[in-house]
């Protein structure tokens, strides 16, 4: 995981193009999604991390975006509603 307040612009651009980072997430709400979603987008700089696979998102115990992963999250919703969908 990376933290946007650690890293240069000039290296997060960087590590972009090279696919070292796919998916962007809110380390205060613990949701991730792709790069190009718009509610991301809107996040404060410090709240912002970054990670380079779904696992390593997962791993640290977030969870996928309601809008631009909804298939994914309606997945990750029932399997964490214990049952009450």
């Amino acid at each position: 995981m990376t933290i946007h307040e650690q890293i240069t612009d000039v290296l997060l651009r960087r590590k972009i193009m090279r696919k070292e980072i796919t998916l962007g997430g809110n380390k205060k709400l613990k949701i991730y999604g792709t790069l190009h979603c718009q509610s991301g987008k809107r996040m404060l700089r410090k709240n912002r991390v970054f990670f380079n696979s779904e696992e390593e998102a997962l791993q640290n115990g977030y969870r996928p975006c309601g809008h631009c992963l909804s298939e994914k999250y309606k997945i990750w919703k029932t399997k964490n509603s214990n049952g009450f969908i």
